[in-house]
Formats: structure tokens, sequence, C-alpha cells
């Protein structure tokens, strides 16, 4: 593709994101721009930012990663951007010498006000051509009186006309169906942003994905499958994300994703500014729980001392200001409880979901027990899951309330618990549902 069109790299973590997912993102966009600074890097995200994520961006007044809903192609990522463009007074002869001199088939033509009138190729002068023939009016004097009028008089207004963020598959099916084989890409304004041919739809662009805190295609961003992934940096399990070629994937069995992209910023001799180093080691307590969870090793523990002491902050305190801004914030209603971190796995021919829901006292929680069956039993059933299951997970007392829908089984068998009639039961020592829940229901 042109150079001139390239968008930049989207930096994205997964669906429902947490805060390791945001501020991974954040992070390792940055350092990839100090890398590659001739290669855009942009942070986004697929959801709404969670409490804490927001409390850390105001608090070192960083911008929030914009949403992207979908990476399938778009018009933008296709069309031959800045077309040549004429008022409407042009001559047919300025035309026709523009045209050859720059040795292009189509002119935009624009009104006074700059908006899209019409368009002017090559086939038009071949057709009028072709009319002097049949006409008997091939003369000179006739020629040269048509070459003088504007070329308003003889526009194409028959053109295909799409909107740049319109989705390339079917701008294409409209594209090859029209009679002229070329479109033209407006704005809001009616004013010409680019133009779509043949050759352009020839080239079938894809655009260009890192992957933070997932590596799963139920859990990425739609159209996945028609992007280019070019890195995936996570801490995991190897899911199903398939590239053409080779890519770096950075997989480590590390607390966070963000204690990884620390560890890219140490192995690539770039120094913590402070507020990357405050973003990072948000994520990094977030997601081992202020370093309690059972995924924290002890390079996290060394990264988050490292970090702090960049960032200018005390551990303890700052995880502290961080679960109480989410705790704060939490949506307590059923929805958000259930639905806030949820995310699906598959396991064979079924498949089933997870969600945590963290709290410093879950005994309001539990009083929303019946609600949060009934939406539970709603999932199963529209989904066609095996289970749903939501983890309460206290993180003072250390443990967590397990709340299943479905069939309970897998749940029983793999922790050695039985729900009876309440569909629930307190698990001890459970916090982290990648190591220690995940792992036991999937295996």
């Amino acid at each position: 593709m042109d150079k001139r069109n390239r968008e930049p790299v989207i930096v994205v973590g997964h669906r429902n994101p947490d805060n390791d997912s945001i501020c991974s993102a954040v992070a390792y966009a940055h350092l990839k721009r100090l890398l590659d600074p001739e290669t855009g890097y942009v942070a986004m995200r697929l959801g709404p930012l969670p409490h804490e994520s927001r409390y850390v961006l105001d608090r070192l007044g960083i911008p929030y990663p914009p949403v992207v809903t979908h990476v399938h192609s778009r018009v933008r990522d296709a069309m031959t951007p800045r077309p040549l463009q004429v008022p409407t007074g042009t001559t047919m002869r300025e035309a026709g010498e523009t045209l050859k001199r720059r040795q292009i088939r189509t002119l935009i033509v624009h009104d006074d006000e700059g908006r899209y009138a019409g368009i002017i190729d090559t086939t038009t002068f071949a057709h009028l051509y072709l009319a002097e023939l049949d006409n008997g009016e091939a003369d000179a004097q006739t020629r040269r009186a048509t070459l003088a009028q504007p070329v308003g008089a003889f526009l194409s207004t028959d053109v295909v006309v799409l909107e740049a963020d319109d989705l390339l598959n079917e701008a294409r099916e409209a594209v090859l169906a029209s009679t002229l084989r070329q479109a033209v890409v407006l704005d809001d304004e009616q004013r010409a942003l680019g133009i779509v041919t043949r050759t352009d739809l020839a080239r079938s662009p894809r655009r260009r994905v890192i992957l933070v805190d997932h590596n799963e295609t139920s859990q990425a961003v739609s159209g996945i499958q028609e992007a280019d992934v070019v890195e995936v940096v996570d801490h995991h399990r190897i899911g199903d994300i398939q590239t053409a070629a080779p890519i770096p994937f950075i997989n480590l069995p590390l607390g966070s994703t963000a204690s990884i992209v620390a560890t890219e910023y140490l192995r690539h001799g770039v120094a913590f500014e402070p507020p990357m180093a405050a973003i990072l080691l948000a994520a990094l307590l977030t997601d081992t729980v202020l370093l309690r969870s059972p995924t924290t090793t002890k390079r996290d523990h060394e990264l988050a001392a490292l970090l702090a002491d960049a960032a200018g902050l005390a551990v303890e305190t700052y995880g502290r200001e961080l679960f109480e801004a989410r705790f704060a914030q939490q949506d307590g209603s059923v929805e958000g409880i259930v639905r806030a971190d949820a995310k699906v796995f598959t396991r064979g021919d079924s498949s089933f979901m997870v969600s945590q829901y963290e709290t410093v006292d879950r005994g309001d929680i539990l009083e929303k027990q019946g609600e949060i069956r009934q939406l539970l039993r709603r999932i199963v059933e529209e989904q066609g899951h095996e289970f749903a299951l939501l983890l309460v997970t206290d993180i003072m007392r250390e443990g967590s309330q397990f709340i299943v829908a479905g069939n309970p089984r897998t749940v029983e068998h793999s922790f050695n618990v039985s729900f009876g009639a309440q569909g629930s039961v307190w698990v001890p020592g459970i916090l982290s549902r990648k190591k220690q829940v995940a792992p036991r229901l999937l295996d």
C-alpha cells in the first residue's frame, strides 16, 4: 500500500479491558514510538475504562486511549488519498492536458465552495470523440469549441460515493458492479478525500495490530482475522491467534503483561519516564492484587520496586489508592458484577464463561446472589455455555465466593467443592482466574 495512506499500528488489549490491558497498551505503544519513530503506534481499547485506569490516567494527565470497534479493512485503508481536483470552470482542454501530463485517468471536479460535483475522466473524452464521429462533426472547429467549454457541462455524476470508514468488502461489491469501476470518497461536508479504483481494491490492504494481554480470537477486536497481527505481548496461555508470517511473540509467566512491557523497556535500554513507570506499576499492582496473587513472581516484586523508584511512589500506598479508586466507582449492579470482567473459554466442543468481581467486602454482593444466578442462567441459555461462573474475590480475606449456573460438575470436580441448592460456595486462597481457575477448568 502507498505509505502516504498507511495508518498507525494499533496496540490494543482484550475485550472488557482491565487495568493491565489498558496500561500495558499505553506503555507499550509509547515504547514502540521511541524505538521506531517512523512507524506510528497508537494505544486503543475495546471497551469502557476501568475506574482505576481512569484514575491513573487523570492523575498523570495522559489522554484516554480511543475506542476501536473493529479492524476490518476500511475504504480509507485502500483509497488513493488527496485526488487531483479542478473547479467546474476549468475548460475541457485544460482538464485533458492535466490528465495527459499527470498520467492519470480521473479528475475530481468541485464547485465554488469546494464540494464534490462529479468527475471528468479519459472515458469522457473518448465518448465525446466517438459522438463527433457519429455525427460527422469531427472537424477542427467543432473540436476547438468543445475543448473550450467548462468541464461542468460534461460531468459524470453516476459515480459510486463512499465514506472513508465504510467496510472495504462491502464497498468492493459496489465499485465492481458500477459502470465506471471506481468510486469517490467524501467527507461529511461533501469534499473529496480520495478515490477508489480497481487497482486500489486489488491491493487488499490489512490493518496492523499488536495484541497485548491476550492472544485468543474470542477476546480480540472484531475483524482480527482480516488484520495483520504484527506482535503479541501476553502472560496468558497460548491461544488460537494465527499469522501469515513469523512475528515477535513475547509470552512470559509473569504476574502481569505490564511486567513484560517493563522488561522490554529494560531490554532495549530505555529509561522509565515517571509517567510510564507509574502506569506500568499501576497495572502490575492491580493484576497481581497488590503482589498477593499466586500469579506473582519474584520478578514482579523486583519490577514493582524498580518502577516505584522511577515513579517516586510507595508501592503499598499507591496500591491502596488504586483499589480504593476501583471500588469507589465500581458498578454494583447485577449486570456490572457479572459482565464487567467476563471471559469466555472453550474446551473441546463446549464453552464456558468465568467472570471475576473483586471487592474488599463480599457481604453486599452475597445479598444479590439470587439475581446474580438468574443472570448467569440467562447467559448460559443464550450463549449455549456448559456453565457460567462468577468469582466474587475478596482481596482482604484472600479468597473467592464461587457462584455458578448451568452444569456445575466440572467446577465441583476441579475444586473439590459442592455448590448445593444455592449454587454458591466460598473457596479460600483463590484470587486469580488466570492461574488458579482457568487452568483447572480447561484441564
